[in-house]
């Protein structure tokens, strides 16, 4: 079980190219699946919640995010904001309404938050924009009983740097009732010297501070009342497993409110495409935490 500063550059990169351990289908094949499999989904919630989308919470013309709403719609809805993957570089808000699926159904309010992936944004700017995206929603629905976070790989990294803001820069603090942190990167320093980090151009220092495993006096200060759960794949690399395990276990050494999934027979891939469907085990864990089981 070595460490990766041991490792050499290509099997750091095999450690990196989550595509390479699932065991349902060659590497290319899939990410083709998972780009399908995403789109069908959100095609999908979009037939079946009333969207708003391209709704902007900032200037810039990536600054949009899209709100699946159910048709019986009560006032005091629990709402999930979701931060969608791809290595910071591919992927957008346009394939990431899938979960609405089995939510909507349950009157739970979906949003899915569209970021300047790199190599237009650098990693700054995108964990400042869905930090803002976060506050934007806030403000602009007053009637939220509940807020949860979900992200997947990039976008668990994401949603763990918004558990871990200082929000006294901002108009709101929003209060996070619970975060789903699925196959997520939570320590940037191994990847500077992979190809992830090509279109990043991160240094160690921009890595360091946006590494949410540097930050949970933070989180701590920011997210005491969140209940979050750290899930990863069965089929997920050692090292993407190892990411998890050692920021689950620095959470729960902080007195955090945290669970371990380890979710069997998924890889990296289809343990987000998953909850497109109601019975599967995450989705389950989201609706009980909402009280909605």
């Amino acid at each position: 079980n070595m460490d990766w500063t041991d490792m050499k550059k290509d099997e750091l990169e095999r450690q990196y190219s989550p595509s390479r351990w699932s065991h349902r289908m060659s590497a290319d094949d899939v990410i083709k699946a998972h780009v399908k499999a995403l789109k069908e989904g959100t095609e999908r919630a979009r037939g079946l919640a009333q969207t708003l989308l391209n709704v902007p919470y900032g200037e810039g013309d990536g600054e949009k995010l899209d709100v699946y709403i159910p048709s019986t719609s009560s006032l005091d809805v629990h709402l999930v904001v979701y931060l969608h993957g791809g290595y910071w570089q591919f992927l957008s808000k346009e394939e990431s309404g899938f979960m609405a699926v089995p939510l909507v159904d349950k009157g739970v309010v979906v949003v899915a938050v569209g970021y300047d992936i790199a190599p237009k944004g650098n990693m700054d700017l995108m964990v400042a924009q869905v930090r803002r995206s976060v506050v934007s929603i806030v403000q602009q629905y007053s009637h939220i009983r509940g807020l949860y976070l979900c992200g997947h790989s990039a976008g668990a990294h994401l949603a763990a740097m918004v558990l871990s803001t200082d929000w006294s820069q901002y108009s709101v603090a929003p209060q996070i009732k619970g975060a789903f942190l699925v196959s997520g990167i939570y320590d940037l320093l191994p990847i500077l010297s992979t190809y992830v980090n090509e279109p990043l151009k991160m240094t160690e220092e921009v890595a360091v501070r946006n590494s949410p495993s540097q930050l949970v006096p933070q989180l701590k200060l920011s997210s005491s009342s969140c209940h979050i759960v750290v899930a990863v794949a069965e089929n997920d690399s050692p090292e993407f497993r190892k990411q998890s395990e050692e920021y689950y276990k620095t959470l729960e050494a902080a007195g955090l409110n945290v669970t371990m999934e380890d979710v069997p027979d998924t890889d990296h891939f289809n343990i987000i495409e998953q909850l497109v469907d109601g019975d599967y085990r995450l989705t389950k864990l989201l609706l009980k935490m909402m009280g909605k089981s």
